[in-house]
């Protein structure tokens, strides 16, 4: 009489198993490589849009600028893309020597998409 081998060989079950492991593992992967992705773009905007900010700041210190009180709007190129920002510049003490200057940049013309906000110090050119 012939001897049985046993089979050695994978049920389909068991492959089937193991295709569904990998599925979801390959599905994990690609959903955190995407949201690495977003998350380095968002990083990228932020680090721009706070470079716009300090060199607006900047850019006031070096004129020897005394800005005007209340808000001013406006926008600047960097980085091949159009960066909208506001200027908020109120006093700084009573005898109005300081001035408080807050830059905001936005992502959008409407200036509903705060990115980043910093706040600077002006000290009147004219005081000695």
């Amino acid at each position: 009489m012939p001897v049985n081998k046993p089979n050695k060989g994978f049920t389909l079950i068991e492959v089937m198993v193991a295709l569904t492991i990998i599925a979801i593992a390959l599905a994990s992967l690609i959903k955190a490589s995407g949201s690495h992705t977003n998350s380095a773009g968002i990083l990228k905007n932020k680090t721009l849009a706070h470079y716009v900010a300090i060199n607006e700041a900047m850019r006031l210190q070096i004129d020897k600028a005394w800005p005007n009180l209340g808000k001013t709007q406006k926008s600047t190129e960097m980085a091949n893309r159009e960066w909208y920002w506001t200027r908020e510049v109120i006093k700084g003490n009573k005898e109005d020597t300081i001035r408080k200057v807050t830059f905001t940049v936005f992502l959008d013309d409407n200036r509903e998409q705060n990115i980043t906000r910093i706040e600077s110090s002006l000290l009147n050119p004219e005081v000695k």
